[in-house]
Formats: C-alpha cells, sequence, structure tokens
C-alpha cells in the first residue's frame, strides 16, 4: 500500500458497520462525518443536543435524516461520554470516534470499569503515514498514549501495530525499536529494550512480525544508511513500523511528519474493545477521513 486513500477502497461497504459518535454537535466533526457518507463507507450514531447537531447539520448541508445516521438526545454535555458507552458496550457499534469533547472526557467513559469498552489489552495510539516521496506507507507507535512504556508494555503496544497492519493487508510487519543509537548500551535503556524486544519475537514471546533493534531512525527508515553503518537485518531500512521509547519522541516524530514533510495520517486508538477515532480541530478533513476508515478496517466486529 503506497496511498493512505486506498484504505478507502479496502472498505467492504455491503458489510455496513457503526460508528458511535461522542459529542457530535461540532462543524468539523460532521464535515468528517459527511465525507465519510459520501464514500458510502458506514453508518452513525451522532450523541448530543438534537437541535444543535441538526441545526451545524443543515449550515453544511448535511441531511441527518437519511437512514445512515440515527441522533441520540443528550441534553446535559457532562453525560454525553456515558450515554455514548451504554451503546457502544451493546455491540451495536464497531468504531467509537471523539467528537467536540476532551480525550481526557471520553476516555475516562472508555476505561471506566462498569460502563467503559476497555479490554485486557493496553491501550496506544497507532498511525499510518503517507510521506511524500516514500514507495510506501509507515506506522509510528506510541505517539499519543503511553507516556514511558515498560518493556511489557511496548511488548503490547507493538501487538497492537500488528493487528493493525495486518487488518490494512500487510502481514509480517517489520518492527524498528527505535533509540538514538543502533548498538547495545547499558547507559541507554531504550537500546536494552530494543535488544530484549527482538529476542522476544524470536523466541515467539512476540508474532506475526519481524522485530529488530535497536536501531536509529536513519538506519530503520533508509537502506543507504544502514548499508554504510553496516547493519545486517530484515527490518533496516525497511522497517513498516517504528516504535518509540517514549511519548516525547513518539510526539515530536509525529508532527514532524505532518509539519516538515507534509505528510499525511490516519490515527487510531487500539487495544480498547473496539478502535477509536481521536480526531482534533487541526486534523484535515481528509486526514479525519483516512483515520475513519483506518478504524474501520481495524474493527474485528
Amino acid at each position: 500500500m503506497e496511498q493512505l486513500s486506498e484504505l478507502l477502497r479496502e472498505i467492504d461497504i455491503s458489510k455496513k458497520k457503526t460508528i458511535a459518535v461522542a459529542q457530535a454537535a461540532n462543524k468539523g466533526v460532521l464535515q468528517a462525518i459527511q465525507n465519510a457518507l459520501d464514500f458510502h463507507l458506514c453508518s452513525f450514531i451522532l450523541f448530543g443536543d438534537q437541535e444543535k447537531i441538526k441545526m451545524i447539520a443543515a449550515n453544511i448541508h448535511l441531511n441527518v435524516d437519511q437512514n445512515n445516521i440515527t441522533i441520540v438526545h443528550v441534553q446535559d454535555d457532562r453525560n454525553v461520554p456515558y450515554e455514548t458507552m451504554k451503546v457502544v458496550a451493546s455491540d451495536e457499534v464497531d468504531v467509537l470516534m471523539k467528537g467536540d469533547i476532551s480525550t481526557k472526557e471520553l476516555l475516562t467513559a472508555v476505561l471506566d470499569k462498569n460502563v467503559g469498552i476497555r479490554s485486557d489489552n493496553i491501550l496506544s495510539q497507532v498511525a499510518l503515514f503517507e510521506i511524500p516521496d516514500r514507495e510506501k506507507l509507515i506506522f509510528l507507535t506510541d505517539a499519543g498514549m503511553n507516556i514511558a512504556p515498560s518493556l511489557k508494555e511496548k511488548a503490547q503496544i507493538i501487538h497492537n501495530a500488528v493487528q493493525v497492519a495486518n487488518r490494512v493487508g500487510i502481514h509480517l510487519p517489520k518492527v524498528a525499536p527505535i533509540a538514538a543509537v543502533e548498538h547495545v548500551n547499558p547507559s541507554m535503556q531504550a537500546t536494552m529494550d530494543g535488544a530484549s524486544l527482538t529476542q522476544m519475537q524470536r523466541r515467539n514471546q512476540i508474532t506475526d512480525c519481524i522485530v529488530d533493534g535497536p536501531l536509529a531512525f536513519d538506519n530503520a527508515v533508509n537502506k543507504e544508511s544502514a548499508v554504510e553503518k553496516r547493519i545486517s537485518s530484515e527490518v533496516a531500512g525497511d522497517a513498516d513500523i517504528l516504535l518509540v521509547p517514549t511519548i516525547e519522541v513518539g510526539n515530536a516524530l509525529y508532527k514532524s511528519f505532518v509539519y516538515f514533510a507534509h505528510a499525511k495520517v490516519a490515527s487510531i486508538i487500539y487495544g480498547a474493545n473496539i478502535p477509536i477515532v481521536l480526531t482534533s480541530r487541526s486534523d484535515s478533513a481528509e486526514n479525519k477521513l483516512y483515520s475513519i476508515a483506518l478504524a474501520l478496517l481495524s474493527s474485528n466486529h
């Protein structure tokens, strides 16, 4: 897969899935919904103030009375995340999408033991990038959820990313645990974890992928750099998934791809019972559409 637009063609629209949107009364959110409906990707259940949703929808010429849209009226904004969870937990929904609500509010409801959709897995952000002049798409994880994951958590983050990669047709993806250098240095925890994850994969403690690290960013993504440094590896220079050591590294890489490399991106939270789309106001309409598509493809329902 070379372009994110290919995600749209991979969705089986004959098997209509459903996305629940927590707090849909927002122009940008409703425009993303309109774009998804234009491609006949799925159906939507919109949660929030019905009058506000209809008013904003009318302004952008979105027909909310069509068969693919259901509105669940929630008058008090504070109740929106929990009212959304009630329906999501009932197994009627394939994807959860964040609307005009804070990420903290939504994730608090997601992780609530009584009404949430948390599974036994760790939650992690999985982002898929289309970077100009690169021959293939590349995953980055985790740039948005886990601050300083332990070795065990990194193995689970890899598992999440591999699951998503498989869903978009990348089988046996190549995973590069990123560090500042490609040599093991006991003073640098990222290099120790990279080596451990490599050994764990070789002993089938991590499956369905090839892990090799630690690798510095340049020799993880550039074959010439890997050859110059005499790195013999199936992953070096050809990584499908970049595993970052901390959220700061992931956040900086994510934004560098978008703002410096002008990359397009599809981003979801994976590891709950269903994928979660956490769009932000700064995301382009195109990136929001791709995130919806990636979530639909990643759904197990």
